[in-house]
């Protein structure tokens, strides 16, 4: 199984280095949703957030319902994704001193090359407020992966 995690950090690589080379059109996950959702179910709940994001309040108000849940996919899948790709390289970097700080650094660059490459496309940009929330999904992983490495020698001494 472990020899496998480096096959699998790779292929999360290759799917962002794809994603990050298509346009927001292309991504765009609205039509899909309208259909999936079509009595907006959470609109009200939905209807009193507003996120700040490049200088903006982005909210159901602001963009309507359907643009506002895409957003709010979007940035929890960079958030979750990145979080992944932290404990892919925790596993394959199983004997290096001040691991858990490297696999934080390491993604926080590969956060900025994501970034650095969806510059190029067409119709997006860099963002600053992007690498934290993917260095934000890093740090929390690790620290639930750190959370459950001490309940279970907790469990262990206990036994």
């Amino acid at each position: 199984m472990k020899k496998l995690i480096p096959l699998f950090l790779l292929l999360l690589l290759v799917v962002v280095f794809l994603a990050s080379g298509q346009t927001a059109e292309q991504q765009s996950m609205q039509e899909v949703l309208k259909a999936w959702l079509p009595n907006k179910p959470l609109e009200s709940f939905l209807s009193i957030f507003q996120v700040p994001y490049w200088g903006i309040l982005v909210s159901v108000e602001e963009r309507g319902y359907y643009a506002f849940l895409e957003f709010l996919i979007r940035k929890g899948t960079h958030f979750v994704y990145f979080g992944v790709i932290a404990l892919a390289i925790y596993i394959a970097l199983s004997r290096i001193k001040y691991r858990k700080a490297t696999v934080v650094v390491i993604t926080m660059f590969l956060a900025i090359a994501d970034e650095f490459r969806q510059s190029f496309t067409s119709g997006r940009t860099a963002s600053l407020q992007d690498v934290i929330l993917d260095t934000s999904g890093a740090i929390v992983a690790i620290l639930l992966l750190t959370l459950y490495q001490w309940y279970k020698q907790r469990k262990n001494v206990a036994q």
